[in-house]
């Protein structure tokens, strides 16, 4: 079974308090892109499961991928068997796209229909939560307010069919406990979730993503992309998640030459994908 397991960005993020499990309370809107992992699950009539990584293979263990997790959480409480994984990463870790959390979801999905577990919806949310706080969006893949961790997902009718997306993901890793370290958390003025309702014109006053301060002045090659955006003609343009990737929302098809040095640049027709 193959699937493609999609990337993220956040459209406003504010932090709101620092929690007593050591998390932190947020407010954000997901909104689904078109960048994609590449994610075949096989049985292997054992009771182990193998994973392969290839492509923007994160440093770490590949046995601690967030797909071996979900497999591991099924296989205790379900009894599925062994599987093979081969996970072909097109989406960077350490970007706040979302890429692992994406993978682990899909892997979810997979396993229920591949092994006919017929989990519930509220099951593969619990599940899911269990992997990252993030997770649980995949499962639905399309634009939510997310409060709580991240996890507690309501649905927001945003329109963006038409706009064209621009993705500059930089050669850089941004460790989310880092970013989290470097802010003040602080309840915004306006929830997000109304914030998005407001026209787009007026999202680059008022929406607001509280880790652009800190990232931005760590690093300011980060800052300079964004100014790009606008400077090319975009009409809103943030940092998504805790960085390293900053988007940019056009109205046409724009010219973006001046960001994509060194860049690994993505482009999308919201609706409509394309490279």
């Amino acid at each position: 079974m193959i699937d493609f397991p999609n990337a993220k960005i956040n459209l406003g993020l504010r932090v709101i308090r620092k929690r007593t499990d050591g998390y932190h309370d947020i407010q954000t809107l997901f909104f689904p892109v078109g960048l994609s992992d590449v994610l075949e699950i096989v049985p292997n009539h054992t009771q182990r499961a193998n994973i392969e990584v290839t492509g923007l293979v994160p440093e770490g263990d590949p046995q601690s991928n967030l797909c071996m997790k979900a497999w591991e959480i099924l296989h205790e409480e379900k009894g599925i068997p062994g599987v093979d994984i081969y996970l072909h990463k097109r989406i960077p870790s350490g970007a706040g796209l979302g890429g692992g959390s994406s993978d682990a979801a899909f892997a979810l999905k997979m396993l229920d229909r591949l092994f006919d577990l017929s989990l519930t919806e509220e099951q593969l949310k619990e599940y899911a939560v269990r992997i990252g706080s993030d997770c649980p969006f995949f499962l639905y893949n399309c634009p939510m307010a997310a409060q709580g961790r991240g996890e507690v997902l309501s649905r927001v009718e945003v329109d963006l069919n038409g706009y064209y997306l621009v993705l500059v993901i930089p050669p850089l890793h941004v460790s989310t406990r880092e970013a989290y370290a470097q802010i003040a958390p602080a309840e915004p003025s306006e929830p997000v979730q109304k914030t998005v309702l407001r026209i787009i014109e007026l999202w680059r006053e008022h929406l607001v993503n509280d880790f652009e301060e800190p990232v931005f002045r760590r690093y300011p090659l980060l800052a300079d992309i964004k100014s790009r955006l606008y400077q090319a003609g975009a009409v809103y343009a943030s940092m998504s998640g805790s960085g390293s990737a900053l988007y940019g929302l056009f109205t046409d098809k724009p010219e973006v030459h001046e960001v994509s040095e060194g860049n690994h640049i993505f482009i999308e027709k919201i609706g409509s994908m394309f490279h």
